[in-house]
């Protein structure tokens, strides 16, 4: 399923929204020219936490600094993509409920939540050597964007494209639905790769996990208007 556009206007210009998703593209555009150097040098590693490091993990940036610029740090075009296109569709409404200030505040928050998240759980289950892998990715972040939404607007609908094979149909779809759907399944592949690591393909779900739950818990403690309703199609 691939989300494309939701039915839910904002106040205003969702100006810190877009401003993300032009830092994203333009540090992307800037890892094309090195990117092996730059994921060795700006990405986040879990064993910076809590050591010690292998390989070329051990020139690594401290945690907090590494958090940073790991979620503008992108592994491929599909992976750029796809981020920015959730960012695109759910931000907007968020960044309106909360004020631009208190969004960049959220987003980073979320980000870190996430990458700590994820931390404990390759640190307790995975060891040194999976501590010493740069994670790299807005993901964990947008996750907290999409926690807030899925209790800010239930009633909204997401128009989706469903691919069926080389076909697709177009639906409208609940975003309560679309997006519990989608963090049920961050949860179901996260359980699987602790027991089947090479099945998770190098994704951190727990990332996705511990960022959607800081959106959940954190919501209602930053929102400052309530966000508009739901238009007709």
């Amino acid at each position: 399923m691939l989300p494309l556009f939701d039915n839910v206007p904002t106040r205003r210009l969702p100006v810190v929204t877009w401003a993300l998703i032009g830092a994203n593209f333009a540090v992307w555009l800037w890892e094309l020219g090195g990117r092996s150097s730059h994921i060795d040098d700006y990405a986040f590693y879990p064993c910076a936490v809590s050591g010690p490091c292998v390989g070329a993990a051990r020139s690594h940036l401290a945690w907090p600094e590494g958090t940073v610029t790991g979620m503008f740090l992108h592994a491929s075009w599909l992976h750029i993509l796809g981020n920015m296109l959730f960012l695109w569709i759910f931000g907007n409404n968020v960044e309106d409920v909360m004020g631009r200030l208190r969004f960049i505040v959220f987003y980073l928050g979320a980000g870190f939540a996430a990458a700590l998240a994820q931390t404990w759980v390759t640190l307790h289950y995975a060891g040194v050597g999976a501590a010493s892998v740069p994670n790299v990715g807005a993901s964990g972040a947008i996750a907290g964007v999409l926690g807030a939404y899925f209790l800010l607007l239930p009633r909204a609908s997401v128009l989706t494209a469903i691919f069926l094979g080389f076909f697709f149909i177009l639906r409208q779809i609940p975003a309560i639905f679309f997006l519990g759907i989608w963090i049920a399944l961050q949860a179901l592949d996260g359980t699987l790769s602790l027991t089947t690591p090479q099945a998770g393909g190098g994704v951190a779900f727990f990332a996705h996990i511990g960022g959607f739950a800081f959106g959940i818990l954190t919501v209602h403690l930053v929102k400052v208007r309530r966000p508009l309703q739901p238009t007709s199609w």
